[in-house]
């Protein structure tokens, strides 16, 4: 049987109107989790750990070519099953990384992962490994940072395997104080926990 994807996209600043919902989860399983992000999440969306971040990384890659990504998501990832670790572990200790430490610890359990991603789809800080270092072909950040301005991309509510919990994906484009997108988060959410 073909597995059913779903997604809702919202709009944080508009009255969240569900799009795109199919028939196998709708608006009312996943709103829990978009009242969660606006509530929750999106206020501190702006704090200047994280837009200093991104304006710092977008600034540093700019000029990354398709190939120059290329090779540094095949170095994260031979990092994440080898013994070399540099460039995970700088990513993991730096100022934006240990900031949404906090905001995951501070969750209750809500949080389960988080990530930063730049105006490439390149991380910038996360909570916690990611098996990837570019997330710019994932849904993820193609329907947050790619769908522009206030942009909610809420994934599919899925059973993690590891935990036996619900727990679904949220996704938002984060802005400059112009409004312009300079990034996108990603907030693994335990349903089970809302």
């Amino acid at each position: 049987m073909k597995r059913v994807v779903t997604a809702l996209l919202l709009a944080c600043s508009a009255s969240a109107v569900p799009m795109g919902v199919s028939m196998a989860q709708d608006a009312a399983q996943l709103a829990p989790i978009a009242d969660y992000v606006k509530s929750d999440v999106t206020p501190w969306l702006s704090d200047p750990a994280i837009v200093d971040a991104l304006k710092a990384q977008d600034a540093t890659n700019a000029n990354l070519s398709a190939a120059d990504i290329d090779a540094l998501d095949k170095k994260w990832r031979a990092e994440v099953d080898g013994s070399d670790h540099s460039m995970i572990d700088g990513v993991l200790g730096n100022a934006l990384s240990k900031f949404l430490q906090d905001k995951k610890a501070a969750s209750s359990g809500k949080i389960t992962e988080i990530f930063v991603m730049d105006a490439k789809g390149l991380n910038v800080g996360q909570s916690d490994v990611t098996s990837d270092y570019w997330q710019g072909d994932e849904a993820k950040f193609q329907k947050s940072f790619g769908a522009g301005k206030d942009a909610v991309f809420i994934d599919e509510i899925e059973k993690d395997e590891s935990t036996q919990t619900l727990q679904s994906q949220a996704s938002v484009t984060i802005s400059d104080d112009k409004g312009t997108p300079i990034g996108a988060i990603t907030i693994g959410v335990n349903v089970d926990a809302l």
